[in-house]
């Protein structure tokens, strides 16, 4: 179990975004936290606290990207909430629409755990590699989010996102500078836009996450770079996974190689342990750092690196989810859902050809 002290300045780990905390107040005053509970989440909700405000940045009123003639994202309308069958199990938050913080303690399986992992990760890898078979000029994100939807119930699973907290959607859809937790929208994806689009489904009591950054119709060549080094950064984090290894060398594999190319590693979102719940220990960061901490055997968690071209300063959009670059910069992001085996690590969230 993670100790009080040991969570004081540390990067949350969540859904909605938990954030960077450099507070000298006691933890307890910032976070519900109890020894012998299972949980820790954050005391104050962004719409009824001061707390957003001091860390991220607020929507820009500026409607160009500078030195571009990409426009900066605007919100779109949304639909309604989609149904799923009362027949298909959901995840405990999905009754309180609260996020319900990290699990205290690694997701570490054994073998009918491990199977089902392995279920729920091909599933989201099969969704993803539909969706992105979607993505082309005119097609909006919320036509995205109601075909990965069905897909996700038609398999018996459920969408981990909808009602994470009060997430109105099945996935996220983060557009050109949205680093993370775009919601599906009546906004028509443009020739030259990057999608991030980020599917985890709950099947049979665990879940299985990953996302990929895609291009839409004729994108340049600088946005390309951009987005196959993000792709390298996480093939190479996963590379040095194994038993024992230290976490914090994901964070300098990550590091070393985006700064060869001048990009920014976005801090205040991180990878977690996945499984039986959404998000759990360990928080896994993407920028150097001195962490704790090491593999274990059957082991499963996620490495979800976001780079940009610019600031890695985040601003929220009033909606509390969308995040987007404060200077209107591209972001990309990879993640997959990966399990420590003997011999290093297995991908579970790998498409099979």
């Amino acid at each position: 179990m993670v100790g009080a002290s040991s969570l004081q300045s540390r990067i949350f780990s969540s859904f909605v975004g938990d954030c960077l905390v450099q507070s000298t107040q006691p933890l307890s005053q910032l976070f519900h936290y109890n020894p012998g509970r299972k949980h820790v989440s954050m005391q104050l909700s962004r719409s009824l606290s001061g707390l957003t405000n001091l860390l991220f940045n607020r929507r820009s009123s500026l409607d160009e990207v500078p030195n571009s003639k990409r426009k900066r994202l605007r919100p779109g309308k949304l639909s309604p909430r989609l149904p799923v069958p009362d027949h298909i199990k959901r995840p405990p938050y999905v009754k309180t629409r609260m996020a319900p913080g990290i699990a205290t303690g690694p997701e570490v399986h054994d073998l009918d755990g491990i199977e089902r992992m392995r279920a729920s990760g091909r599933l989201a890898a099969q969704v993803l590699n539909y969706a992105g078979t979607l993505v082309k000029p005119g097609i909006t994100t919320d036509e995205i989010d109601k075909a990965v939807h069905e897909m996700i119930i038609s398999n018996g699973a459920y969408p981990s996102p909808l009602g994470y907290g009060g997430f109105p959607k099945s996935v996220c859809t983060s557009v050109n500078e949205c680093i993370c937790h775009g919601i599906p929208d009546s906004r028509p994806l443009e020739d030259g836009d990057i999608i991030n689009i980020d599917v985890t489904v709950y099947l049979n009591g665990y879940h299985g996450d990953t996302s990929a950054t895609l291009f839409c119709g004729d994108v340049d060549e600088e946005a390309r770079k951009l987005v196959k080094v993000t792709k390298e950064c996480l093939d190479k984090a996963i590379a040095i996974c194994a038993p024992g290894v230290e976490f914090r060398k994901i964070g300098k594999t990550i590091h070393d190689h985006a700064d060869k190319f001048g990009y920014g590693v976005v801090r205040q979102f991180v990878g977690h342990g996945v499984g039986r719940v959404f998000h759990a220990d360990p928080p896994v960061q993407h920028f150097r750092n001195n962490d704790g901490g090491r593999m274990i055997l059957n082991q499963t968690f996620t490495i979800e690196p976001m780079l940009t071209m610019g600031s890695i300063n985040p601003v929220m959009w009033d909606d509390d989810w969308t995040v987007v670059t404060q200077d209107g910069s591209l972001s990309a992001q990879f993640e997959h859902t990966i399990i420590i085996t003997e011999d290093g690590a297995e991908i579970l969230t790998q498409c099979e050809a």
